[in-house]
């Protein structure tokens, strides 16, 4: 009986690793034909069989990306928006989640639910809006369009919201006995531990915007107020494709995200299961 058992667990074991390994095989492989064409003479990226170790390997496409065109501007601009966006994030939504898990006022329960119902509205419906309030104000093809619609996100106030009620109230009754005020509260007690839900949110809110192509894409006009991939894009051509500069940029790009979440992963982890514990 429990030879028989010991049998059905390994069967059962080996079934959900030979499933994992297939999925691994699955998000992987993609990255890294990628990164095998980035490394190709243009006239290889077609031939046949596929050849995932190229016979010509090359660094050239790399350097193209560096002297042809202006990579160097559309990294500082994606890095810098990211960045920002990031930053005003990681404040305003901690500020707000921490006014909706501690502060009671009138309202409270219906401007969160009117919060959260917002993120059943699609993004693409808002894209045209935000375009003409922008272009009303003279705030197209500038880095202040690209910055200011995203410096608060409904995901990231409820996030942080749920880590704020995880945290126990007498840390903050015993701040406010020494003489702290509400913000000096929020300020350096619930912020210090809050450190896995910041990474999360923080992690979350700089690939998104790193990765963004269709809003940087309405609102810029002009090459030097391009991001990453709205630049990259410009490799598409009405006749052609530079598919091997399209994917060393993709590789590029990948990479910065890559090593955040992996320097990060525990904290990324760690503030997504806590964060889920109280509703």
């Amino acid at each position: 009986m429990n030879r028989s058992r010991t049998i059905r667990n390994a069967i059962r074991k080996s079934a959900v690793l030979a499933l994992l390994l297939a999925a691994t095989g699955i998000f992987t492989l993609p990255f890294i034909w990628s990164l095998s064409i980035s490394f190709q003479p243009p006239g290889d990226v077609f031939s046949w069989p596929i050849e995932l170790i190229p016979d010509e390997f090359t660094l050239q496409n790399y350097r193209r990306l560096w002297t042809e065109i202006p990579f160097a501007r559309w990294l500082l601009n994606s890095g810098g928006v990211a960045l920002a966006v990031t930053l005003a994030n990681l404040f305003f939504d901690a500020l707000a989640g921490y006014a909706f898990a501690r502060l009671r006022f009138p309202g409270r329960n219906v401007l969160f639910a009117l919060l959260l119902a917002t993120l059943m509205v699609p993004a693409h419906v808002t894209l045209v809006p935000k375009f003409m309030l922008l272009n009303a104000l003279g705030l197209v093809n500038t880095y202040t369009a690209l910055v200011a619609p995203a410096m608060v996100q409904v995901v990231g106030i409820f996030l942080m919201k749920q880590f704020f009620e995880s945290i126990p109230k007498q840390l903050e009754e015993a701040a406010r006995i020494d003489g702290c005020n509400r913000f000096q509260v929020f300020w350096r007690v619930v912020l210090p531990a809050s450190r896995p839900a910041l990474a999360a949110l923080g992690i979350y809110t700089f690939q998104s915007n790193w990765n963004e192509f269709l809003w940087p894409l309405v609102v810029t006009t002009t090459s030097d107020r391009f991001t990453l991939p709205v630049g990259l894009a410009m490799f598409r051509y009405e006749f052609r494709v530079e598919w091997t500069m399209l994917m060393a940029g993709a590789v590029l790009i990948a990479l910065p995200t890559l090593i955040i979440f992996l320097v990060f992963q525990r904290l990324f982890i760690q503030g997504i299961a806590t964060s889920g514990l109280k509703g």
